[in-house]
């Protein structure tokens, strides 16, 4: 069984119209999210190996309000991947992860992401993929457990959330 972790980046600015995507940094209020999850992963007693991240300036400055309250413990490494990029090359990304890594955490972007765990996972008894299909909030983190023994063998619609933390629900 493989365990997967999935963060979207927390609310960007779009203060200045004329900044590039790439470049867009978090609001006041993704700031509040990203530390609000990060309270929550340290609640949870949540553990990862490796943080694989998009290089946008959104994604790190989540990870940076994130361990404000949370230490990752785990080697972070930006992909540049991630940013702008599909559900199958997410999928390549995680299928590629070395065997050693059994609790990854992957932080991007939607739509990707959305379509991502919608991708590779099945209905749930607690409908949190139907929620996902619907809208996957900024800020928001899903975890997913594969039934795969190795990463490379992940098939799509295999997985089930299990988990599903969201900020706003947080208050």
């Amino acid at each position: 069984m493989k365990r997967l972790s999935v963060l979207r980046h927390a609310k960007s600015s779009w203060d200045d119209p004329h900044l590039d995507d790439f470049d867009r940094p978090l609001n006041e209020r993704g700031w509040k999210s990203a530390r609000r999850i990060g309270a929550e992963m340290k609640r949870r007693h949540m553990r990862f190996d490796l943080v694989l991240a998009s290089t946008a300036a959104r994604v790190r400055e989540t990870i940076d309000g994130v361990q404000e309250e949370f230490d990752f413990d785990a080697p972070i490494q930006f992909e540049p991947r991630i940013y702008m990029t599909t559900e199958g090359t997410l999928l390549e990304l995680i299928r590629a992860l070395p065997e050693k890594v059994k609790a990854p955490l992957l932080v991007g972007h939607n739509p990707d992401l959305e379509h991502l765990l919608v991708g590779l996972t099945h209905d749930d008894k607690d409908g949190l993929r139907r929620r996902i299909a619907s809208k996957y909030p900024t800020a928001a983190l899903a975890v997913v457990e594969l039934p795969a023994k190795k990463w490379a063998d992940i098939e799509s619609g295999s997985g089930e959330i299990v988990e599903l933390i969201l900020p706003k629900e947080l208050d």
